[in-house]
C-alpha cells in the first residue's frame, strides 16, 4: 500500500515527541510489576513462571490500550488535519493501517519493557521460557486487538475522552463475554448457539490458553479477523464521516 511507510513512521515518531509516550511507559511497567508481584502472589505462590503477569494483561490492556488509541483519528478531526491526509497521495487503508502498525509497535516497545521481570524469574527459579515467550505473542496480539477497536471508535468522534470510554466499554464487552454470569443471561432465551457465538468472542478465553503454551490456529485466527474486521471499519468510518 502506497505511503504506509511514510505514515507508520510519521506516527511512531510523533508518540515521543512529547512525554506522554514515556509516562504511559512507565505507568505500563509499573502497573506490570505491582500486579505481578503483590497483587498475583508472585512470592506466595512459591512457583517460578509468569502467569501473575499475564493474567492481569486482559484487564490493564483494557484501560491503557484506548488512551493509545484515542487520539488516533480523533485529533486529526479536531485539529482539521483529517482533510489534509486524505488529499496527500496515499490511500485511505494505508493511512489506517500504518496509524495502527504505529500503535502496535508502540505497544510491543512497551511490552518489550517488561523483558526485566522474564529474567527475574529466570533468575529466581526454572520456568517454562518457552510457554512465557508464547504468552508474549499472545499478549501483543490480544493488544492488537484491542488497539484495532480503539482505532476505530477514535474515527467516530472529535472528543478523546468520548473514544476512550466507548473504547474502554466495548473491550470490556469482548473481556467479559465469556463470563458465566454474562451467559447466563442469555442462556435464559437464546439458542445455545448463539451463546456458545457470544462466549467465542471473549478475549481471556482465547489468551488463556495461548497463556498455558498452545498455539492453536483458532486463536491466531480469531485475533487475526478481529483485528481484520475493526480495521475495515475504521475505513468506512472516516469515509462516512470525512464530511464533518
Amino acid at each position: 500500500m502506497k505511503g504506509l511507510k511514510a505514515i507508520f513512521k510519521r506516527e511512531l515518531g510523533s508518540y515521543f515527541d512529547t512525554p506522554v509516550a514515556y509516562v504511559f511507559i512507565v505507568i505500563f511497567l509499573v502497573l506490570n510489576g505491582i500486579f505481578t508481584f503483590y497483587v498475583g502472589g508472585f512470592f506466595e505462590r512459591g512457583q517460578a513462571d509468569l502467569a501473575p503477569f499475564f493474567e492481569f494483561h486482559p484487564w490493564l490492556y483494557m484501560f491503557l490500550i484506548p488512551a493509545i488509541s484515542m487520539r488516533l483519528w480523533s485529533e486529526e478531526r479536531k485539529s482539521g488535519t483529517l482533510e489534509l491526509i486524505l488529499t496527500l497521495p496515499v490511500s485511505l487503508t494505508a493511512s489506517v493501517v500504518g496509524k495502527f502498525l504505529a500503535a502496535w509497535v508502540f505497544t510491543a516497545l512497551a511490552l518489550l519493557g517488561t523483558i526485566p521481570i522474564w529474567v527475574t524469574v529466570n533468575y529466581l527459579g526454572d520456568p517454562d521460557n518457552t510457554v512465557i515467550a508464547i504468552s508474549y505473542i499472545g499478549s501483543l496480539l490480544m493488544a492488537g486487538g484491542f488497539l484495532s477497536i480503539g482505532s476505530c471508535v477514535s474515527a467516530l468522534t472529535k472528543n478523546q475522552v468520548i473514544a476512550f470510554v466507548v473504547s474502554f466499554i466495548i473491550c470490556l464487552a469482548f473481556n467479559l463475554s465469556g463470563f458465566p454470569m454474562v451467559l447466563d443471561v442469555f442462556n435464559a432465551w437464546a439458542p445455545q448457539f448463539v451463546v456458545e457465538v457470544i462466549g467465542s468472542f471473549s478475549f481471556l478465553t482465547h489468551f488463556d490458553s495461548i497463556q498455558k503454551g498452545v498455539i492453536d490456529i483458532r486463536d491466531l485466527i480469531f485475533f487475526a479477523s478481529l483485528i481484520g474486521f475493526w480495521l475495515f471499519a475504521n475505513v468506512l468510518a472516516i469515509e462516512f464521516n470525512k464530511g464533518d
